[in-house]
């Protein structure tokens, strides 16, 4: 679908967060000068930090230094995305744009930026780490070459995977965007079960990320399905086999599809309350 993945010449982020500084963190470690960064954040002690930590020039707000973007990053709020963008449109219309903004649909940025020129993208949190999966959906208006430029910048946060339907996002959000809140959900009932059957909580904690971690890798090595690599562990008669027949008698499974559908259905009224 796209190019050799190339860095753009010069990026603004509309927004300085968690995801903004995980991209940039990324982007400067692969030799992207922090001269060719810019960044619009309203908030005093978040530009100051984003200065120290980074070197690159913080901005209070939209000005003409935006034109020299040839990629926008949209790390705001959905609640904000829509009076930012009024702020910056009319700096930004030449630029390619990734937005990493849960829910807000291309049609709506489309209408407030002006352009058709845009990917939408949903990251989750191991982004910070490098570890992250993100969903990227591109309009009919980005060729190629756009799409490796935005691959380039994904990619200095870990994985990511391109969806043909827009709505498919939704889906994205509610499995790999949500998802990390599920998995430390399980870490702290993991956690107290441990120190409920005796163990430290430090001594709970550190079997239970140890025990992810592990399972996860296994699985992203294995040629195998899930189902598979768990009946391997599961014989009957066993401790396991106590646990996962307790889990499926009580619909764990069934109650945590029902979770992530409303993670989706979520998804899907933040566009429908912020995207007009």
């Amino acid at each position: 679908m796209t190019s050799p993945a190339t860095h753009p010449s010069s990026i603004a982020f509309i927004g300085g967060g968690n995801m903004a500084s995980a991209f940039i963190g990324g982007l400067l470690a692969q030799g992207l000068s922090a001269a060719s960064i810019t960044v619009v954040e309203p908030f005093e002690a978040a530009r100051d930090a984003l200065k120290a930590k980074f070197g690159i020039d913080a901005l209070p707000a939209a000005t003409a230094a935006l034109q020299s973007a040839e990629l926008v990053v949209w790390a705001v709020k959905p609640q904000t995305f829509k009076d930012a963008a009024a702020a910056a449109s009319p700096y930004t219309r030449h630029a390619l744009h990734l937005s990493v903004a849960a829910g807000i649909t291309t049609d709506s940025i489309a209408q407030w930026l002006g352009t058709g020129r845009i990917v939408r993208a949903m990251p989750n949190t191991p982004a910070l780490v490098g570890k992250g999966m993100t969903g990227l959906f591109a309009r009919a208006d980005v060729d190629a070459a756009g799409c490796a430029q935005v691959e380039a910048v994904i990619g200095t946060t870990g994985q990511f995977m391109w969806v043909e339907q827009e709505s498919h996002l939704d889906a994205v959000t509610a499995l790999s965007g949500s998802g990390p809140a599920y998995v430390f959900f399980f870490l702290e009932a993991m956690t107290r079960a441990g120190q409920d059957m005796g163990l430290s909580e430090a001594q709970a904690y550190q079997m239970a990320v140890a025990t992810f971690q592990g399972a996860s890798e296994l699985a992203a090595r294995s040629d195998e399905p899930a189902a598979v690599l768990r009946e391997r562990v599961t014989s009957k008669g066993g401790t396991t086999f106590a646990a996962i027949t307790h889990m499926q008698d009580t619909q764990v499974a069934a109650h945590f599809v029902q979770a992530m559908r409303k993670a989706e259905a979520r998804a899907q009224e933040l566009a429908a309350e912020f995207g007009r």
